[in-house]
């Protein structure tokens, strides 16, 4: 089942209240999805990049603050439930692989420029409450609820899904092939941190696109290669991507506004945001890319 939503701002003032839009919508999806919630936000840091950590237990959290900042002199340092975002000025795969050597158990959620990553088990409601979304700022974000189906409940098992800087993947459905596939990627070097369809599908893309292939490449081939159903929402460094299979029996719609961009698996979301009265809604088409960002151009019939 699962809700889908994200958010674009084309203004400053959804920019600043972003988390409040994407709360509401969020809590939204919680009878689509009651298992868990997450977001990817993407903002400015005032270091060269961010890393997301996550573990249950405080004190482990107050250990990897205490030598993240041991060894990166110049490290910010905040907190939100059971998170942890660092800024650096480093690089974000170097930093990330030096955390996961002295934390083995520590999960990093994401890295990147931009990106933000905070997900955990339970009611999307109680999510929104417990992380306080409603002061989150940016430029856009994704969320997901879960009805988990082919996974654990657990925070690594809910969405989203990152496998590369900047990069993360919500998804509504199911994929058949992902156990064949995962075992192809691993040979790659693509790491994965749970038995989830969804992080095959995040890792496949980013597999592409570190290869040099565009996004409207990347989400081509997984037309070809991704057996399954699904709708795709994909956050990048600039903005998001939607994609549906070729048949399309998800549910998804796309309103927009002169003010944001919106998506979600029901209209409903949508009509949490101001103006929605007066969007742009429509159904996006089967197996075709649409997105968002600064200079993008209208919606691509994928090949």
């Amino acid at each position: 089942m699962c809700g889908i939503v994200g958010l674009y701002a084309k203004n400053d003032s959804i920019r600043q209240s972003l988390g409040k839009h994407l709360s509401a919508m969020l809590v939204q999806m919680g009878e689509r999805g009651p298992d868990s919630a997450g977001v990817a936000v993407y903002n400015d840091a005032q270091r060269d990049i961010k890393v997301t950590v996550q573990h249950d237990d405080a004190s482990v959290l107050d250990a990897v603050c205490d030598a993240v900042t041991r060894h990166y002199h110049e490290a910010i340092v905040r907190s939100r439930g059971t998170h942890r975002v660092f800024e650096l000025n480093a690089d974000a795969t170097t930093a990330s692989d030096w955390i996961r050597q002295q934390f083995a158990d520590v999960r990093i959620m994401s890295a990147g420029s931009r990106i933000e990553i905070y997900k955990e088990k339970g009611h999307p409601e109680q999510f929104v409450a417990d992380y306080a979304l409603d002061d989150i700022t940016g430029s856009h974000a994704l969320g997901h609820t879960r009805m988990a189906t082919e996974s654990a409940i657990t925070t690594s098992h809910s969405h989203p899904f990152s496998t590369g800087q900047d990069l993360c993947l919500v998804h509504n459905g199911s994929l058949s092939n992902h156990n064949r596939l995962r075992t192809v990627l691993k040979e790659e070097g693509i790491r994965f941190e749970t038995d989830n369809d969804s992080e095959v599908a995040a890792g496949f893309l980013a597999s592409r696109l570190a290869r040099g292939e565009s996004l409207q490449s990347a989400l081509n081939a997984a037309l070809e290669e991704l057996d399954g159903f699904y709708t795709f929402a994909i956050g990048t460094r600039d903005g998001f991507a939607v994609l549906r299979d070729p048949i399309a029996c998800k549910p998804a719609v796309l309103a927009e506004t002169d003010d944001w961009v919106a998506m979600s698996s029901e209209y409903r979301a949508i009509a949490q945001l101001p103006g929605a009265n007066h969007a742009n809604v429509w159904e996006p088409e089967p197996a075709t890319l649409y997105t968002w960002e600064a200079g993008s151009t209208p919606p691509v019939k994928a090949a």
